[in-house]
C-alpha cells in the first residue's frame, strides 16, 4: 500500500474551474480560470476534446471537494484485507490446516509429495491462459439482472492471482515437510509401511535440497516490491527456475519411486501409476508446455503516433471486449502484455480484420519499439481476458484513465453490448501524443468524455469529479486504469466511501 493510498484526499487550486461557451459554434467552448475569468484554453471538441461535455457542464473543482469520511473499518476493507489477501489466506491456511494432519498420521512422505505436487499443479494451472479465460468467462456469465451484489463479488475475478500465490507458497511449505521427512529418513531409515523399511540414496536427497533453493528463490523474486522494481529480472527466474523446478521434480519423483518401490518390491510403473504426484506432474507439464507450442512470429504494422506512442496493428487473430496478448522481440526474453482493442476497419498488413494497442514509453523495451519500430512479434497462446472484461457485468460504468491507459479502456469497442459509458481521460497532449483517430474511438465509447490535458490544466485530482459524475451519471462502477499507485489510490478513494471501483492489480 503506498503512502498515497493512506493520506485523505487534498484538491489543490484549480486550474481550471469554469467552462464557459463562447461561441456560436456548440463544439467550441472557452476554459476560464475562476478568478480572474481570464481565458485559459479554448476547445474545439471534435480536435481536442479537453473537456468534451455539453455545453452547460460546469467543471468546478472546489465545489467537487469529497467532503464524507471514510466508512469505518475502509482502511482495514479495502487496503489491507483485499479480496487477493484474502483468497491467499483462504487457500494458504487450508493447506497449513492439512498439512498438521498430514505430519501426524503415519503416511507422511507420500502424502507430502502428493499434496507438493497438487499445488503446484494449482499454482501452474492459475496461470494457464486457457483456464484463465474459462474462469473469466463462467464467472462473468452474471446477467445485468442479477442482484448488484452478486455481479459486484463476480467482477472480483481478476483477483484469482491470490490463488496462485496462495498455493506457490502452500507448495514451499509441504515441500519443506517432504524434505525434512526424507533428510531424516535418509540419516535414520524408518519404515514406509508395515513391513518396509527405506533407507534413501544421496541422489533424491541431493536433488531435494536443489529444488528446496530454487523454490525459495522463485518465491523471494515474485515480492512485489522486487517484481515492480526488477520486472525483467523477475519474469525471467520466475519462468526458467520454474521450468527448471518442474524437470528436477520429475527427477526427483522418479528416483524417489524407484527406491520406494524396490523396497516395496513393486513394479516402479504400477508404482507411478498409482502415485497421485505423478499425474498431477503430468498435468503441470501439459500446462507449461500448451502456450509454447502455439509460439510463432506474426506481422505487426507499427503507426507511430508520437515520440511518445505507437499503435501496433495486428491481424493474425480476431480480438473481443477485454483481451490482451503477449509480445516478445525475442522468444526467450521478456514479454509484454498489453489490452488489445478493434480497428474499425482492416489495418494490419494483410487486409484482413484486425487489431490494435497502444504502447506509451516506460521503459528501454517501449521506447525501442517507438523509436524503432519493429515489422514482427513473437506472440505465444491464445489472448486472454483481462481485468476490463470483469466490467461487463455492469449496466453503467464510468472509465477513468490517465495516458496510455486508454488502451485498455478502448478494449470496450470489442463489445456491442458494452455498458453504458462516461469516459474520463487525463493526459499529457491527447491530440499530439496519440492522434485524431484515438481521440475519434474515444467519442465512440462516449459521445461527450471528459479529456483533462496536463499541458494546458495541470495534474488535477479526479477523485472529485467522479464523485459528480457518479451522482449524475447514476452509474452503478467505476473503472480506474493507470500507473498502479495512482490506480490503487483512485479504487480506494472511492471505495472507502461507498463507490463501487475497480482497478487492475499488480497480479492481475
Amino acid at each position: 500500500m503506498s503512502v498515497w493510498e493512506k493520506t485523505p484526499i487534498t484538491v489543490p487550486k484549480p486550474a481550471v474551474t469554469k467552462m464557459v461557451t463562447t461561441s456560436s459554434n456548440p463544439s467550441e467552448e472557452t476554459l476560464t480560470d475562476g478568478d480572474h475569468g481570464h481565458i485559459v484554453e479554448k476547445v474545439v471538441s471534435k480536435e481536442m476534446g479537453s473537456v468534451d461535455t455539453d455545453s452547460d457542464y460546469t467543471l468546478d473543482l472546489e465545489a467537487q471537494t469529497v467532503s464524507a469520511s471514510p466508512t469505518r473499518f475502509a482502511f482495514l476493507r479495502y487496503a489491507v484485507l483485499t479480496l487477493y489477501r484474502r483468497l491467499f489466506t483462504l487457500v494458504f491456511c487450508a493447506n497449513v490446516g492439512v498439512f498438521i494432519w498430514v505430519m501426524s498420521s503415519n503416511q507422511k512422505l507420500l502424502a507430502l509429495v502428493n499434496a507438493t505436487a497438487a499445488n503446484l499443479l494449482a499454482c501452474g494451472l492459475a496461470r494457464q491462459p486457457l483456464v484463465v479465460n474459462s474462469i473469466f468467462r463462467i464467472v462473468l456469465l452474471v446477467p445485468r439482472s442479477a442482484p448488484f451484489t452478486l455481479r459486484r463479488i463476480a467482477s472480483k475475478v481478476y483477483h484469482y492471482g491470490g490463488v496462485h500465490s496462495g498455493c506457490g507458497i502452500a507448495a514451499l511449505v509441504w515441500y519443506t515437510g517432504f524434505v525434512g521427512v526424507m533428510s531424516h529418513q535418509y540419516w535414520a531409515p524408518r519404515t514406509v509401511s508395515a513391513s518396509t523399511v527405506v533407507s534413501f540414496s544421496a541422489a533424491p536427497v541431493a536433488l531435494a535440497y536443489t529444488i528446496l533453493v530454487l523454490l525459495l528463490a522463485i518465491i523471494i523474486v515474485a515480492h512485489p516490491m522486487f517484481r515492480m522494481k526488477r520486472h525483467d529480472y523477475f519474469e525471467l527466474t520466475h519462468r526458467f527456475s520454474g521450468w527448471l523446478i518442474v524437470s528436477l521434480f520429475i527427477a526427483l519423483l522418479l528416483v524417489f519411486a524407484h527406491e520406494i518401490s524396490q523396497a516395496q518390491g513393486q513394479n516402479l510403473g504400477l508404482f507411478l501409476v498409482e502415485l497421485p504426484a505423478f499425474w498431477f506432474l503430468v498435468l503441470t507439464v501439459a500446462a507449461i508446455v500448451q502456450p509454447w507450442l502455439m509460439l510463432r512470429k506474426v506481422p505487426v504494422r507499427a503507426e507511430v503516433l508520437s515520440t511518445h506512442a505507437v499503435r501496433l496493428h495486428f491481424d493474425h487473430a480476431v480480438t473481443t471486449f477485454g483481451k490482451g496478448t503477449q509480445l516478445s522481440k525475442h522468444p526467450l526474453r521478456d514479454w509484454h502484455g498489453f489490452a488489445t482493442f478493434p480497428d474499425p476497419s482492416p489495418a494490419g498488413t494483410r487486409g484482413t480484420p484486425s487489431f490494435s494497442c497502444l504502447v506509451s514509453k516506460a521503459g528501454d523495451w517501449t521506447a525501442d519499439t517507438i523509436k524503432n519500430p519493429p515489422t514482427h512479434f513473437w506472440k505465444r497462446g491464445v489472448l486472454l481476458y483481462g481485468f476490463a472484461y470483469s466490467m461487463r457485468v455492469f449496466k453503467k460504468v464510468i472509465v477513468v484513465t490517465t495516458g496510455s491507459g486508454i488502451g485498455p479502456c478502448l478494449s470496450f469497442l470489442g463489445d456491442d453490448n458494452r455498458p453504458e459509458l462516461r469516459v474520463l481521460w487525463q493526459t499529457r497532449a491527447p491530440l499530439k501524443t496519440y492522434g485524431q483517430e484515438v481521440i475519434d474511438l474515444v467519442h465512440r465509447m462516449d459521445s461527450h468524455p471528459i479529456i483533462m490535458d496536463t499541458n494546458q490544466m495541470g495534474r488535477v485530482d479526479m477523485v472529485p469529479i467522479v464523485h459528480r459524475l457518479v451522482a449524475e451519471f447514476n452509474a452503478e462502477a467505476v473503472c480506474v486504469i493507470s500507473n498502479p499507485g495512482l490506480t490503487r489510490r483512485i479504487v480506494y478513494e472511492l471505495e472507502a466511501r461507498g463507490v463501487p471501483a475497480f482497478g487492475p492489480i499488480f497480479d492481475s
